[in-house]
């Protein structure tokens, strides 16, 4: 199984991203934090030249579900979800809670695991427009 997911935008990184954030209210998910890592790494000196933003996001009511049923799921909590610039195209992606989730070996966590992942996976296809039955037979 692959760890990471991730879809290629047919928008601009702005774009992307505010569509993204749009998406995942409708999912009951918050952006929590949003961090532009080619700024960072300007302020700090150093030359990077693509865009790269990290967003953490969260569904309370689910991450307090997951919490009550095992407190060490908040080592992978919030969920991140990553735009990023390669050879100038747009790409979105993320770690799968179901891989990450899996690495505790509690199966009543499987359920919620699939739920999250679902919900992400649909508003990722959402915001890069890449969003019909096809795509979503193929995620």
């Amino acid at each position: 199984m692959n760890v990471n997911y991730k879809m290629k935008s047919h928008k601009s990184f702005e774009d992307t991203i505010e569509d993204l954030v749009e998406s995942l209210k409708e999912h009951e998910f918050g952006v929590l934090w949003t961090f532009d890592l080619k700024g960072k790494l300007i302020e700090k000196g150093m030359d990077y030249d693509r865009q790269y933003t990290i967003l953490e996001v969260c569904n309370p009511k689910q991450a307090r579900d997951v919490l009550n049923v095992n407190h060490e799921a908040g080592f992978f909590l919030p969920c991140k979800i990553i735009v990023y610039e390669n050879h100038g195209d747009v790409y979105v992606g993320m770690p799968r809670p179901t891989s990450l989730i899996g690495l505790l070996g509690d199966s009543a966590l499987a359920s919620a695991a699939e739920t999250v992942e679902s919900n992400l996976k649909t508003a990722i296809l959402k915001s890069c427009e890449v969003f019909n039955d096809k795509d979503l037979k193929h995620q």
